[in-house]
């Protein structure tokens, strides 16, 4: 048996709600530069009128390999403190709270059909976008600006970024991208942890595994690879909204539009290769981590010597 096997006490919401968190900022810091590649190639050829410009980056690791050149190895994790506290905030909501709403909405019932499970999705997901959207709006900038000094950087740390959205948008620049966010968190939340439940269920019903890694990692691939190829398209939209300077575009509709005349079609899925190697590892180490955290904290709380 490897890992922490499974204990005969559930775990608690709190456990839960700590443990995603904790679980969402370790896969974070082993996939974050993935990440930053994909926003570069999402945002590549953006307003650009030189074709040179244009086709900058190529590939992911060619992405990560010009960045690493041009702007040194630390441009892979800028926006990571932003991350961080995205993750702390935003996954402990929409992947901690996951089971309670669920439980809430099959008022105990053990038997959970796909619709409660798509409605617990899209509520923790709508929820989680309203307590940490400023910290994805100053993620993305960070991850999209170029230059490894002082010069032509939009935002100097994470703080003055806060501080200059703030100042020069208002408070609704830190809420820039609200809406493409909770259509894509929607999408995403329900489509990757309904799918990881969904193959999860399957697999110790019909196969010999049992509820320990080799299942976790085999319905995090899964549910990595299934939440890609939907959520994509969205994904590229809210990127290049949340980037966008002040007036660009005039609303997430007209940033589509405008993608898709100046573009086409295509450009909906550019930054695919990134998207998939990061969500598709991000999701084998966050479920991976949650599982294995959860049970060593429900461990460590039983444990826990009873004061006389």
């Amino acid at each position: 048996m490897v890992g922490f096997a499974p204990v005969d006490v559930p775990p608690t919401a709190m456990v839960k709600f700590f443990g995603a968190g904790a679980a969402a900022c370790i896969a974070d810091l082993v996939t974050f530069p993935l990440d930053t590649a994909k926003v570069r190639l999402q945002i590549q050829g953006e307003a650009q009128s030189s074709a040179a410009v244009a086709v900058r980056y190529r590939g992911v690791f060619g992405t990560i390999a010009t960045m690493v050149r041009t702007e040194g190895p630390r441009s892979l994790y800028n926006g990571l403190v932003a991350g961080l506290q995205r993750q702390m905030s935003f996954a402990s909501v929409r992947i901690g709270l996951y089971d309670s709403v669920k439980q809430f909405y099959t008022k105990g019932s053990e038997h959970v059909g796909i619709g409660s499970r798509l409605l617990a999705g899209c509520t923790t997901g709508a929820l989680a976008v309203a307590v940490a959207q400023p910290t994805d709006v100053v993620k993305v900038r960070f991850q999209a600006q170029a230059g490894a000094t002082g010069v032509g950087r939009r935002y100097q740390g994470t703080m003055d970024a806060y501080k200059t959205i703030a100042r020069e948008e208002g408070i609704r620049g830190l809420w820039r991208g609200t809406s493409p966010n909770i259509a894509r968190n929607a999408i995403v939340n329900c489509t990757e942890l309904v799918t990881y439940d969904l193959i999860k269920d399957q697999l110790l019903r019909t196969t010999p595994m049992t509820d320990n890694l080799p299942c976790h990692f085999t319905s995090a691939f899964g549910a990595g690879f299934c939440t890609t190829v939907i959520a994509s398209p969205v994904d590229v939209v809210k990127t290049r909204y949340m980037n966008s300077a002040c007036g660009q575009y005039s609303s997430a509709l007209n940033c589509a539009l405008t993608m898709l005349t100046k573009e086409g079609p295509l450009a909906f899925y550019k930054g695919f290769m990134p998207s998939f190697l990061r969500l598709g590892s991000w999701n084998v180490v966050m479920f991976v981590t949650y599982e294995q955290l959860k049970r060593a904290m429900m461990v460590a709380r039983n444990n826990r010597p009873v004061p006389l």
